[in-house]
């Protein structure tokens, strides 16, 4: 499957992106969708993911309650709403898609087998 994330840009500490990630190529709706983030200097860390159906999502502790993602397998899409966002948030965010399987963490990179080329996310005054 391809990913195509989008969305991402400039906004100041407490506003508001959507970034999508739009899946081609293979069944979107087999696959697990995953966010990550990576600052310059800093190791890619998880954000959020979402199961094939969307009915279970897992967020890292810092974002709970500021993010959601969402998914709408008949677009092909995978949304992440983020609100308040905070300075240190400053990232390129990535979309990655990896196969059911209940043995690995939803948040090991590790399992993600197809990756988005990213959309970079800058909170600043």
């Amino acid at each position: 499957v391809q990913l195509q994330a989008s969305g991402g840009g400039m906004v100041q500490p407490g506003g508001s992106l959507r970034l999508s990630c739009a899946g081609s190529g293979r069944t979107f709706s087999n696959y697990v969708i995953g966010w990550f983030r990576q600052a310059p200097g800093k190791e890619r860390e998880f954000v959020s993911s979402t199961t094939t159906s969307g009915d279970f999502t897992l967020y890292e502790d810092s974002v709970k309650g500021r993010f959601t993602v969402s998914r709408d397998n008949t677009k092909n899409t995978v949304y992440l709403q983020m609100n308040n966002l905070k300075a240190w948030e400053t990232a390129m965010y990535y979309c990655a898609a990896s196969a059911p399987n209940r043995y690995l963490s939803l948040r090991d990179h590790d399992r993600y087998v197809y990756w988005g080329q990213g959309t970079q996310v800058t909170v600043s005054s």
